[in-house]
């Protein structure tokens, strides 16, 4: 890591040149410096519109599935998620 910081810049012209340089700090590799490559073609805003369909009610979550996020598992407070069935003799 120190002789990196002391050669920065040639190490900055090495990668620029196409080498690839793998810095290391106590004998591990920490990071990797190479060649900025500049994106091919500029991104387009809107080159989809037209294409992909979100449906209205896409913002809304079913219950079920807050309760999972809110830690209340598949099923809300600790169960099989509604509409399923658990096999006879499972308890939840």
């Amino acid at each position: 890591m120190h002789d990196a910081k002391t050669h920065l810049s040639r190490l900055v012209e090495r990668a620029a040149a196409g080498e690839e340089i793998v810095i290391a700090k106590a004998g591990r590799p920490v990071a990797r410096l190479v060649a900025h490559r500049p994106d091919p073609v500029p991104r387009r805003p809107g080159a989809l519109r037209g294409r992909i369909w979100i449906a209205d009610d896409f913002d809304d979550a079913p219950a079920r599935l807050l309760d999972a996020f809110a830690g209340g598992g598949p099923g809300g407070a600790g169960g099989a998620p509604s509409g399923t069935e658990q096999p006879a003799g499972a308890s939840s």
